[in-house]
């Protein structure tokens, strides 16, 4: 009796209610099992995992649930099986979806924009594929379709890859690792541990070589790097002005242009690299050159992700909201000049050390708010005394607090300056989401300026 036929009847628990969790309780459903959806309820948490029944048999974990949780306790004594969303659409996949392949990636930052630039790709070449898996759809909604899909490109995180062990794939790509959800890991070495794992469960593994924890953590002679550098034989690099493939092309000898710089936007830094992990995942499931130009010519970045807001009287006003930890907010603060930085909010255990010191010769004033704002206060100090800090204190609503903080950066603002919201930080503190927040930057923008 394979995967599939089993459910019917098994006594299911889905932890997690969230958009995740109901698409599992679905499937479920739809395979016969009697599934039950939990979700914590902070002011009776014991009460609530008390009340899980015993004859649990399968327990299907959402992200973002820690494993030392007390409800998983009670589910190992009980002998339940417990399985991530992701090893569950594996196993789905291998009855229904057979000959559906999968490919991923996963890094502290661009996971989202690399993603979406495989779709991009994968619309050009008139490939039955999606993106799914920390963005737009589930992954198992996208397994259970109608008509299965002979592509699936997911994008992981740390909590989805930790909680992981039999989804397989053609290829991965690894963008890159730096401090994030400390807080959920415990420690910065067991959140590296978290991402590496996913190299173990691919043919293929892609590797960023400009990042220094991949660089130095990954020895594996068989991976293939890519770099903003020239390309050695079996990477991807950069020729002056073209993306670049030694690794793919026909012989070692050999190199093929990918696509020009012009055809990547915006054409900072760490989006090129970006489009280059997505070209060699594109490559490994045997994408035209010209199919992947195609695909990056026509993406375009999401909301809130180095998007230009306004630019008047020599002033640039950037939505960078998704910049959510330190790693991210560097990319932003060295793609411009003479920036005055809106940061803070939850800081997630990160520390903000490196950020101050690789990025002050950039950053003309800071103004601060959130929960964390003190750590990257004290931070920047630390490298300049000098350093001027605004901060600006939640009085009312979320809106009233960016409307505060985009009139001071009006008054600071001066011709040749940016002013960029990239907090480092997580939203939750003060605004509902990453998206609320840059929404809100970028109504405060187009009223006050």
């Amino acid at each position: 009796m394979n995967f599939v036929e089993q459910l019917d009847g098994k006594n299911c628990l889905v932890i997690g209610a969230g958009v995740t969790g109901r698409s599992v309780h679905k499937a479920l459903l739809k395979y016969g099992a009697a599934s039950i959806l939990f979700d914590e309820n902070k002011s009776n948490h014991q009460d609530v995992v008390n009340k899980i029944p015993i004859d649990i048999e399968l327990a299907i974990v959402s992200p973002g649930w820690r494993q030392d949780h007390k409800v998983f306790n009670k589910l190992r004594k009980s002998g339940a099986e417990i399985m991530s969303e992701i090893d569950f659409a594996w196993k789905v996949k291998q009855e229904i979806a057979p000959n559906q392949k999968w490919i991923a990636l996963s890094g502290t930052n661009g996971k989202t924009t690399t993603i979406k630039m495989v779709e991009s790709i994968f619309e050009s070449a008139n490939i039955n594929g999606r993106a799914c898996g920390n963005v737009g759809q589930t992954v198992i909604d996208s397994v259970c379709q109608e008509k299965p899909l002979d592509y699936l490109a997911l994008e992981l995180s740390s909590f989805q890859i930790q909680w992981s062990n039999f989804a397989k794939y053609e290829a991965v790509a690894l963008l890159n690792i730096s401090e994030d959800h400390i807080d959920w890991h415990g420690s910065f070495e067991n959140y590296v541990s978290a991402k590496l794992k996913l190299s173990d469960h691919s043919k293929l593994v892609i590797a960023n070589k400009n990042d220094p924890e991949l660089s130095i953590r990954l020895t594996n002679s068989a991976i293939i790097w890519y770099s903003l550098g020239t390309p050695a034989p079996g990477e991807l690099g950069m020729v002056e002005n073209l993306l670049i493939d030694r690794a793919f092309s026909q012989s070692a000898s050999s190199a093929h242009e990918i696509a020009e710089l012009s055809d990547v936007s915006p054409s900072v830094p760490h989006n090129i690299s970006n489009a280059l992990a997505a070209s060699a995942l594109a490559l490994s499931i045997g994408i035209s050159y010209e199919n992947i130009r195609e695909g990056l010519k026509k993406f375009k970045p999401d909301h809130h992700r180095m998007e230009l807001v306004l630019e008047k009287d020599q002033v640039r006003w950037i939505d960078d909201s998704k910049a959510t930890n330190p790693h991210a907010a560097i990319a932003s603060i060295l793609s411009n000049f003479n920036v005055i930085w809106i940061a803070g909010g939850l800081a997630k255990g990160a520390s903000m050390e490196a950020l101050a010191k690789r990025c002050i010769d950039r950053i003309k004033a800071v103004i601060l708010i959130g929960e964390d704002r003190e750590l990257i206060a004290q931070s920047l100090q630390h490298v300049s005394e000098n350093i001027l800090l605004k901060r600006i204190d939640k009085l009312g609503s979320a809106k009233q607090l960016m409307f505060d903080v985009v009139r001071q950066a009006k008054e600071l603002a001066q011709p040749g300056d940016t002013v960029l919201l990239a907090p480092a930080c997580a939203s939750m503190d003060q605004f509902t989401s990453y998206t609320e927040r840059g929404e809100l930057f970028q109504l405060a923008v187009k009223e006050l300026v």
